[in-house]
């Protein structure tokens, strides 16, 4: 690190350090012992640094986004063991109806922030006895820096003291092993990584989403106790399922996409018919959109820092979840992994020419 000192109060740092997103790496293959595809392992285990809990599944997530933290995506994705994290604005009574005939709590996360609102509801929650339906509760803001979001995040621990609770989100090792130390379980790790976001463009923040995981979870599971290891989440810019393996192998214990799960029949959004094609809503949390439909209007004093934009319809979800196993279950074979488990020990990364690859066809119509 090189500080230049532009006088006694004004210290300017750079970090010379290479920080490296997932498009700048490839992963390495290895002599595998494996005969199958089929025989990879794609379920984890895990306990907890301060929930009581044990969880088994496939450690994919969907982000907490309007676009694909639906209901219909969890009637789905909880036969297949996959997380879905409901987005902000379910209501107590949507709640209620959709518990009548719902009952599996490990696959599903309820999500707040930091506003009076929001732990309102969650007091609500618990008098309602509807927060036994969740394994997980997640307090999602975008700067998990903020001094105030630590008192929040005891403050959930103290209230919901046998859940999991996700917490984030931040970049950096110090700040993950203080969130783990004030009660969460797990850090959700990504600050302006995914494609409907735009707060590296509006602010100049951010980090390089494969080192920010890797230092993350070094830091987290170099927490320990008698019931378990602190843990991340790698939250955002995941574009195709090879993105999931590489956050996997960087030692990242969950991995959460919005875009992977945007644009289904389950996911969120309106419907939208253009020049004959049918395309979904696809926008971020903190886009003018979000903030005008959900929260009725933009505060004065906040820039918008998402996106609004339209993408292919992709029909039923299950065809993906089929090619997503199928992807993790080959890198697997590729790296000689046998387990989801030892992708980070068998994990060699080797740096490339970094190439812009287009994903999905998209027709951005602004941020609306």
């Amino acid at each position: 690190m090189d500080l230049l000192n532009f006088g006694q109060d004004n210290i300017m740092r750079i970090e010379e350090d290479i920080k490296l997103d997932y498009s700048d790496v490839l992963l390495k293959p290895k002599r595998s012992t494996l005969t199958s595809r089929k025989d990879v392992i794609l379920e984890r285990t895990f306990s907890f640094y301060h929930s009581k809990k044990s969880w088994c599944g496939i450690p994919i997530m969907t982000a907490n986004m309007a676009s694909c933290g639906t209901f219909e995506m969890a009637k789905v994705l909880a036969p297949h063991k996959i997380i879905t994290t409901f987005h902000k604005y379910y209501t107590l009574e949507d709640y209620k109806l959709f518990f009548q005939d719902f009952h599996n709590p490990d696959y599903v996360a309820y999500t707040l922030g930091i506003r009076d609102q929001d732990f309102q509801q969650l007091q609500e929650m618990i008098d309602n006895n509807l927060i036994r339906h969740f394994s997980f509760i997640c307090l999602d803001v975008p700067n998990g820096y903020l001094e105030r979001f630590l008192h929040f995040v005891r403050e959930v621990r103290r209230l919901c003291p046998e859940h999991i609770i996700v917490a984030g989100n931040v970049v950096s090792n110090e700040m993950t092993e203080e969130i783990i130390l004030n009660g969460a379980d797990i850090v959700k790790v990504g600050i302006g990584p995914g494609s409907a976001c735009t707060t590296r463009r509006m602010t100049g923040v951010g980090y390089p989403q494969l080192s920010a995981v890797i230092e993350c979870a070094d830091a987290a599971h170099g927490l320990s106790n008698d019931q378990g290891y602190g843990l991340i989440i790698a939250d955002g810019g995941l574009n195709n399922p090879g993105d999931i393996s590489k956050a996997l192998g960087g030692g990242a214990d969950f991995a959460m996409s919005g875009s992977q799960f945007s644009g289904y029949e389950q996911s969120g959004g309106q419907t939208v018919e253009k020049n004959g094609k049918l395309y979904k809503e696809y926008f971020g949390s903190s886009s003018n959109k979000a903030m005008k439909e959900f929260y009725g209007n933009k505060d004065t004093h906040r820039a918008s820092e998402g996106r609004y934009i339209l993408i292919p319809h992709k029909g039923d979800i299950e065809d993906f979840l089929q090619d997503l196993f199928g992807s993790l279950r080959s890198t697997a074979t590729y790296i000689g992994a046998k387990k989801i488990k030892e992708f980070p020990k068998r994990a060699t990364f080797v740096r490339v020419n970094r190439q812009l690859n287009t994903i999905y066809e998209t027709f951005e119509v602004g941020d609306s």
